[in-house]
C-alpha cells in the first residue's frame, strides 16, 4: 500500500516543489480562498448572489482602461477595476433609488453594457491573447507583483471582515434592529464596506482567474457550504475549505493536462458543488432517503 501511495503523493507534490510559478499560483489561490469564499457566504445569505457576477463583469471597463493606459500593468488594471466596480455599484444603487427599477434589474442592465464596453476596448487596443488573459486569467502566470496584490487584498479582507463581522451579521439577519439602534454605525456603511470588499477580491482574482471566472471561487463554495451547514461560522469555514481544495486540485489538473488554470479551478469547484447537491444533508440523496423512510 505504501509503495502505491508514495509515488502518487510525490506526483501531487512534485509540481509545487519543483516550479516557482506553481508555488506562486498555489499561494495566490489559497489566499483568495480565505478571503473571497466567506464574502460569497454573506452574498448568498443576503440574497445577492448575482451581485458578485454583475460586479465581476462590471470591473472589465476599468481593467480595459487601465490596460490602455499602462499595458499589462497590474497596478493600472487593478486601480481601474476597483474604480469601475464601485462606480457601477453606485450607479445601480442610484437607479434603483430614483426610478421604478429594482437594484437587481439595474445591475443586470449596467453590467451587460459594461461587459460589452470592456471587451470592445480591449479588442481595439490589444491582441486576442490580451483579451483571453484578462477574461480568463492565468493562475500559472502570477508573478511576484500579482502575488503581493492578492496576498495584500486577502489579508486586508480577512481583517476587515473580522472587524465588520458583528455589523454584517446584524445587517444581514436583522436590518430593522440595526437601523433602530441609534448608537450603531448607519446601515449603509456596512453595505458599502461590504461591497468594497467584494470588488477588491474580484479585482485581486482577475489576474488569477480572469474577470469572467473570478466570481466562481467566491460563489460556488459558498452555495455548496449552505447545503452542508445551517450555522454561519460553519458555512464560512466550509466555503474556504472547498475553495482551497478546488484551487489545489485545479492547479494540479491544469499542470498535468495542460488546460487553462482558471476554468479548471472553477470546474473543480463545480464538481464539489455537484457532490454537495447529491450527498450534503441539504442535498437530494439525504432528503430523498428521509422522505422515503418517513412515508414507509
Amino acid at each position: 500500500m505504501d509503495m502505491l501511495i508514495g509515488p502518487v503523493w510525490d506526483a501531487l507534490l512534485a509540481p509545487f516543489a519543483e516550479f516557482a510559478f506553481m508555488r506562486r499560483a498555489l499561494v495566490a489561490t489559497l489566499a483568495l480562498s480565505l478571503s473571497a469564499a466567506p464574502l460569497g457566504v454573506f452574498l448568498t445569505l443576503r440574497r445577492m448572489s448575482l451581485l458578485g457576477d454583475a460586479l465581476s463583469h462590471a470591473v472589465l471597463p476599468g481593467v480595459a482602461i487601465g490596460f490602455m493606459v499602462g499595458g499589462l500593468s497590474l497596478t493600472a488594471m487593478a486601480l481601474g477595476g476597483v474604480l469601475a466596480g464601485m462606480l457601477v455599484a453606485g450607479i445601480a444603487g442610484a437607479v434603483s433609488r430614483f426610478t421604478a427599477l429594482k437594484e437587481d434589474a439595474s445591475l443586470a442592465a449596467i453590467y451587460l453594457v459594461a461587459l460589452a464596453l470592456g471587451v470592445t476596448l480591449i479588442a481595439r487596443h490589444g491582441t486576442q491573447l490580451d483579451l483571453l488573459h484578462i477574461l480568463f486569467g492565468s493562475a500559472l502566470g502570477v508573478d511576484a507583483s500579482g502575488l503581493l496584490l492578492v496576498a495584500g487584498v486577502a489579508t486586508a479582507s480577512v481583517l476587515a471582515l473580522a472587524l465588520m463581522y458583528r455589523g454584517l451579521v446584524l445587517e444581514t439577519f436583522d436590518p430593522v434592529f440595526l437601523s433602530a439602534h441609534r448608537s450603531s454605525v448607519p446601515p449603509w456603511v456596512w453595505q458599502q464596506g461590504f461591497l468594497m470588499l467584494v470588488v477588491l477580491n474580484l479585482v485581486a482574482g482577475f489576474q488569477t482567474l480572469g474577470t469572467l471566472m473570478a466570481v466562481g471561487l467566491m460563489m460556488l463554495p459558498a452555495v455548496s457550504a449552505r447545503l452542508w451547514h445551517d450555522t454561519l461560522p460553519a458555512q464560512l469555514r466550509n466555503a474556504s475549505l472547498q475553495a482551497a481544495v478546488a484551487g489545489v486540485a485545479g492547479l494540479l489538473l491544469s499542470y498535468h493536462f495542460d488546460t487553462p488554470s482558471g476554468p479548471t479551478i472553477i470546474g473543480c469547484a463545480g464538481a464539489l458543488y455537484a457532490i454537495s447537491l447529491l450527498l450534503a444533508p441539504g442535498g437530494w440523496l439525504p432528503r430523498w432517503w428521509a422522505t422515503s423512510h418517513r412515508v414507509a
